[in-house]
């Protein structure tokens, strides 16, 4: 019965072509339809992969919004999120007629705080001028806004400095003893979520909340009769860092400025800990400083041996322990003073916690950021902890994605996420794949491990550029490498005096990027790792994607050399079983960026030997969509011409 509803839903005459301008349903999208409302009445758990173009935002909504109750949906980035709100859900909402509450929900750093926000302006310090004059704006958007969302003030960048200082953590929330308790906007956020039939998160949200209870989501999931992950490729790796336990440098560098604050408003006669304070806040940027390199990862054996490691740590453990000593007599004179006692004395205990090397089951590890070091314990495998969360109460869990399998076989997303027992289904894009696209390798490249590699990339990549009139994205895997391509191009571009503009990532944000590469029509634009998903161009802007090397996870990756050597222990083979399948759903993520529509046209070029040289590369362009494959630069050129 349902399937007939759902039929007729999506057909020409139905409740979606009637109301949504130039609707037209496509034969996938109406099998995954009619698949997930299955899952959801006898609540399952269903991983399906669309493939791009299927529609299964709608795909996975119409039958959600049918089937009643209350739904929880989890995207990828916070873009996604924001679609979904205010135009997809209300968009279906409207066409079925069913009268359905919706609510977004966040996590607390992007919600104003009203104490912080009052503290930062009565401190008075500010790190650039800048931010003395973002606050402005801030105070009086806290006097108008309704959410406190501070993606509503568009004056101020989501990442400046100041947003820090006036939205709340985890760690110095006063929850209830919080002055502004009732106006909190956060809590505002939470009541909606609860009263809403519809609640949209993010997959960071949903996972900090299942490990700290932290962010609302605690009282939502009880009541919830189907949660859908959409972006669900991205699940094995957020999990990964909520599952696991950190604490950074600049946690604890925080939590030196906000002792200080606090003591300055309900402490002024004790001198001792602004004093203890400023030794804790030295140790924490010493411990930095022991390291040369601007960013990176290393395992905690590796660092043993390195020098001033050992002595930083005892320093900082020493000044922790001195600052908590003194809170703890000063902590009853204020409820900022008390809660930065509870910090400090969960921070010495995740630090002992991280020195602990009989962790068998995890792998400790560091990363270097270009200000602070943030240490950190990841558990080796994430399925058990999570299929515990998702199976102890009665219902449906949908995860899709346009890129979970290798070659149409679900086997690796359901052995690392623990959904042995999950329903699969797959569907092919509805694209003319062979018509619309090229696949292009070209012959006699470098090996990529060559010093020269990223010279010849965008030599071979040059005669497409021109055919394409430029309408290019450029995507590596590094940064160096992007940032090594870009100076190569703008020499190239001044010798073959070609003028076609040319964007790096950094230079703005992401989607002010992609708003002026779209405005130029003829534009390159060169990016790593954040452009290789989620980003969507149509029609003539883009019909060259080029991309530099497979994208193999780095081998010194801490977390990533553990796993594997925990595979390769048991006898198995890690390259095939993880190291593979990775890379082939990040290749199609990079590859999914050239056809966004059915009229859409263009090549893709991957510039990697190994796809052709290699036994695993077949099982690696098998995976990608139907492209008409050629290794010959003239056809290339030609289609490009042509398209």
């Amino acid at each position: 019965m349902i399937n007939e509803k759902i039929a007729f839903l999506f057909s020409p005459d139905g409740a979606l072509a009637e109301h949504i301008p130039n609707f037209r349903a496509r034969p996938q999208q109406v099998e995954m339809a009619q698949t997930i409302a299955q899952a959801i009445t006898a609540n399952k758990q269903l991983i399906a992969e669309a493939g791009t173009g299927t529609g299964k935002t709608f795909a996975y909504l119409v039958p959600a919004l049918l089937a009643g109750g209350k739904v929880i949906i989890s995207t990828g980035t916070k873009n996604l999120q924001d679609q979904l709100f205010q135009r997809d859900l209300p968009t279906v909402r409207d066409a079925l007629k069913v009268p359905i509450s919706i609510a977004l929900l966040k996590g607390r750093s992007n919600y104003l705080c009203h104490y912080h926000l009052e503290r930062t302006q009565s401190d008075g310090r500010f790190t650039t001028r800048e931010d003395a004059r973002y606050l402005a704006k801030i105070v009086q958007y806290a006097k108008i806004t309704q959410s406190g969302d501070k993606s509503g003030l568009s004056d101020v960048p989501e990442n400046a400095f100041i947003w820090m200082q006036v939205t709340s953590t985890r760690d110095n929330c006063l929850g209830q003893e919080c002055p502004h308790h009732k106006d909190c906007f956060v809590l505002k956020a939470r009541k909606e979520a609860m009263r809403a039939d519809v609640v949209v998160v993010n997959h960071h949200l949903f996972f900090a909340d299942l490990m700290l209870r932290d962010e609302g989501l605690a009282e939502l999931l009880p009541a919830c009769n189907t949660v859908i992950f959409d972006e669900a490729h991205q699940l094995p790796e957020t999990a990964s860092l909520f599952f696991g336990e950190s604490i950074s440098t600049s946690q604890i560098i925080e939590l030196a400025r906000d002792v200080r604050l606090e003591a300055a408003i309900s402490a002024k006669d004790f001198t001792a800990l602004p004093t203890a304070t400023d030794s804790l806040d030295k140790a924490a940027r010493d411990l930095r400083l022991v390291f040369k390199q601007n960013e990176g990862r290393m395992t905690a054996f590796a660092i043993e041996d390195l020098s001033g490691w050992t002595d930083a740590m005892v320093v900082l453990n020493d000044k922790l322990k001195q600052a908590n000593s003194l809170l703890e007599k000063q902590a009853e004179r204020s409820e900022g003073l008390e809660n930065c006692w509870q910090r400090g004395q969960e921070m010495a205990q995740k630090i002992l916690q991280w020195q602990d090397k009989k962790q068998a089951d995890k792998v400790r590890w560091l990363e270097i950021f270009h200000q602070s070091v943030q240490l950190n314990t990841t558990p080796l495998s994430i399925a058990e902890i999570f299929a515990k969360q998702i199976n102890g109460h009665p219902r449906a869990w949908i995860f899709t994605s346009a890129t979970i399998t290798v070659k149409q076989d679900f086997s690796h997303y359901q052995s690392e996420m623990g959904l042995l027992e999950a329903q699969t289904a797959c569907w092919d894009s509805p694209f003319n794949y062979p018509e619309q696209a090229l696949l292009y390798v070209p012959q006699n490249m470098l090996d990529p491990n060559n010093f020269g590699y990223t010279e010849a990339v965008v030599l071979a990549a040059l005669p497409l550029i021109e055919a394409s009139k430029g309408r290019a994205f450029l995507l590596f895997t590094s940064l160096r490498a992007m940032q090594r391509a870009h100076e190569i191009l703008m020499t190239e571009f001044e010798r073959k005096k070609l003028n076609y503009p040319l964007m790096l990532q950094g230079e703005g944000s992401r989607n002010e990027l992609l708003s002026r590469f779209r405005e130029h029509g003829n534009a390159i634009l060169l990016g790593s790792q954040s452009f290789w998903e989620g980003v969507d161009v149509r029609g003539e802007a883009l019909s060259l994607v080029v991309i530099d090397k497979l994208p193999f996870a780095p081998p010194d990756d801490p977390v990533l050399a553990a796993r594997l050597a925990q595979i390769t222990s048991q006898g198995r083979n890690a390259f095939m079983e993880y190291q593979l399948p990775r890379t082939v759903i990040n290749l199609k993520q990079g590859a999914g960026r050239l056809i966004r529509d059915e009229t859409d046209r263009g090549v893709l070029m991957i510039c990697d030997p190994r796809l052709i040289a290699k036994s695993y590369g077949k099982r690696i362009w098998q995976s990608l969509p139907p492209f008409k494959r050629t290794r010959d630069l003239s056809e290339a050129v030609d289609f490009l011409h042509r398209a």
